[in-house]
């Protein structure tokens, strides 16, 4: 029967420097963005329904060398087993909104207040504080679970990639109900228009298409050329592709914003600090409610990352729709975008250091 190989291996090239590259990466962006503006914001410009086509390229190569490895018979396996899916619904909805609302207005509203003084005038015309706009920056971040990105960090981990996109199909149906109540209570208003079109056209390009594609294609090769073949020859020199297509999407997120991080950088840092621990806060919970329920690794560990991860995305389009591009709320959201890949990989490398916890 077919099914994955979950074998120790070498580390690629790629694999064993990337924290490198992510960071080389995040540079050139920044660099580029500063440098070249024009060019950044044509390519911004680029966009359905706030979505960026040249990202969604780039999110779907990413996506699909994850999608095509994936044995369907993991996913109708994961579905059977509902603890670890309760406990990110759990995580998702019931702590993480709320103790990201309590450490961002800890930090930003009262530790570091006096460093980020000041009033803006927001899209609707309202004035507010900046160290308010920046907390419905961390909020919006704080409400939006991860649906695309985390597969890649439940697979670094070697998680269950079945499980993993389970919970990537629930977040996404659970976002469409809860994102905009949940999100409009925390901000405290009656009624907060969020980018409907978005939310559904992103998780249809960054999920349903790479999996639609890997589903068949992945049953059309090894039907023609047999599963042996399809692992050592067409995996082989398929996976370097997702990694660069994580590395260029890196690139066009900074280039989009350069300019801006570096015209802020001590705003930038101050921000970065109450979304490090809220990740590292969240992904320590998960993971010790996993061991007391007496999870397996490979269902712990992507369940840790998808509590932990945000889907900045979405964050960042509502933040500009119900704020402004301009807006420290929509500063915040970039802030998630600089601060979620150097900490999910030194999370995914806690993940596979401590995987005897569950054994």
């Amino acid at each position: 029967m077919e099914h994955v190989i979950h074998e120790e291996r070498r580390l690629s090239f790629f694999e064993k420097y990337l924290t490198v590259w992510v960071i080389g990466c995040i540079g050139l962006g920044i660099l580029s963005g500063k440098l070249f503006p024009n060019a950044a914001v044509i390519l911004d410009r680029l966009s359905v329904y706030q979505v960026s086509i040249p990202i969604a390229i780039c999110l779907f190569f990413m996506m699909y060398p994850i999608m095509v490895k994936i044995d369907f018979a993991e996913v109708i396996k994961a579905g059977k087993t509902p603890k670890p899916v309760l406990l990110t619904l759990f995580i998702n909805w019931c702590i993480k909104p709320f103790t990201m609302l309590a450490i961002a207005t800890l930090f930003l509203g009262v530790l570091f207040r006096g460093w980020l003084s000041g009033t803006e005038i927001v899209k609707n015309g309202t004035q507010v504080e900046l160290f308010r706009s920046y907390i419905a920056g961390c909020i919006l971040l704080g409400i939006a679970p991860c649906t695309a990105m985390v597969l890649i960090w439940g697979h670094l981990a070697k998680g269950n990639d079945g499980h993993t996109l389970v919970m990537v199909a629930i977040n996404s149906l659970t976002m469409l109900f809860l994102y905009a109540p949940l999100g409009g209570w925390l901000l405290g208003v009656n009624k907060m228009p969020i980018p409907w079109q978005t939310i559904v056209l992103s998780v249809i390009i960054y999920v349903g298409l790479p999996l639609f594609l890997g589903y068949y294609s992945r049953k059309w090769l090894i039907a023609k050329k047999g599963f042996k073949w399809f692992e050592e020859q067409f995996l082989h020199y398929l996976t370097p592709i997702s990694i660069c297509a994580l590395l260029l999407t890196l690139i066009l997120l900074f280039s989009f914003k350069g300019e801006l991080i570096i015209n802020q950088p001590q705003i930038i840092f101050l921000i970065a600090i109450p979304l490090f621990i809220q990740t590292c806060l969240i992904f320590a919970i998960t993971y010790a409610l996993a061991i007391w329920l007496k999870l397996s690794y490979r269902d712990a560990a992507p369940s840790a990352l998808v509590g932990a991860s945000n889907h900045f995305e979405v964050a960042i389009a509502t933040a500009t729709i119900l704020f402004g591009l301009s807006s420290g709320a929509a500063l915040a959201t970039v802030v998630g975008v600089l601060i979620e890949v150097p900490v999910m990989l030194m999370l995914v490398l806690i993940c596979k250091k401590t995987q005897y916890f569950f054994k």
